[in-house]
């Protein structure tokens, strides 16, 4: 065999189907969600016992909430999600858990009112490692991507800011190390949904006692290098009150947020590049949804970004 075909079918069977492309009108969608409800700030009393009371999960009221807010996402836009990205904390993962299942159920279920509720999964959303025969020589094979595929991953730049503004110096661990159990966290979501192999932008946690400044801005970052990193497919990021206000306050400019909701969101959209270059990536601009989205806020009314407003279904 000479060298030239040995490399030629080393290719092939590296050969990978692209998957299409679905964001058909020329846009990418960005929702950078807060978590649920958390338990320590309806039962006091939690972190005097808690092993980890940095870490808090979330109230059966919060799964509810999560789930509630995913069914009525998916209700609202004319778009599917492609990948979740989700902070490592508890909270985080939870709520991300209950807005997939909503995502990702065959039926939109008014009645239902948490993930529970949700008998089956759409199967054509869960990652197909389905091999088909290459036509033109048989003993290839090509992997299959799909379209429609929800991917989930555990990011570890939108985690909570970690210092004393939002996690008690007394409640935080001794040796300022946030540990989690990635596996663990991964396998609160269906098998077949965890995209074991992304690479992520931060490799490992930020460390404690970060600054306020620090951390919007490692927020910000977040945002624009996965926006950056899947230009053509929409996302949704799991994170904290922090990271939406100043997801919301950087993008829409001249605001000031005075409060984040649960499971509030702010949505982002911005013109997607061409591959020929013709069309560069445009400017993300605020989707506002009549102040659906849980977000109180004042601006300038005279000079301001862009801003599309959306009535909700």
């Amino acid at each position: 065999m000479t060298r030239q075909r040995a490399h030629l079918q080393s290719k092939r069977r590296e050969r990978t189907m692209e998957s299409p492309k679905c964001n058909n009108d020329g846009y990418q969608n960005i929702f950078v969600m807060r978590h649920g409800d958390r338990i320590d700030n309806f039962e006091p009393l939690w972190v005097s016992t808690a092993a980890r009371p940095w870490d808090p999960p979330l109230i059966q009221d919060g799964k509810i909430r999560a789930f509630r807010t995913g069914q009525r996402i998916r209700s609202q836009i004319g778009f599917p999600i492609h990948r979740v990205f989700v902070s490592p904390f508890l909270r985080c993962i939870q709520t991300a858990s209950e807005v997939v299942a909503a995502l990702s159920a065959v039926n939109v279920d008014p009645n239902a009112m948490s993930s529970k509720d949700v008998p089956s999964i759409d199967k054509s959303k869960l990652k197909s490692m389905k091999l088909r025969c290459d036509d033109h020589h048989p003993l290839m094979f090509i992997k299959i991507a799909t379209c429609g595929i929800l991917q989930v991953a555990i990011e570890f730049g939108l985690c909570e800011m970690l210092n004393s503004v939002a996690i008690r110096r007394e409640l935080a661990p001794k040796d300022g190390k946030f540990d989690f159990s990635i596996s663990d966290l991964e396998a609160m979501f269906p098998e077949g949904m965890v995209d074991h192999n992304v690479d992520r932008i931060y490799k490992e946690m930020p460390k404690w006692e970060e600054s306020l400044e620090g951390c919007r801005d490692r927020y910000v970052k977040v945002v624009k290098a996965l926006a950056d990193k899947y230009p053509t497919e929409n996302l949704l990021l799991v994170t904290h009150g922090e990271g939406v206000g100043t997801t919301f306050s950087t993008f829409y400019k001249e605001t000031t947020v005075y409060e984040v909701d649960y499971c509030a969101y702010v949505e982002l959209r911005r013109e997607v590049p061409s591959k020929d270059g013709s069309v560069k990536a445009g400017e993300y601009e605020v989707v506002l949804s009549h102040g659906q989205a849980g977000i109180r806020f004042g601006q300038d009314p005279v000079s301001h970004d862009p801003v599309i407003s959306r009535t909700p279904v």
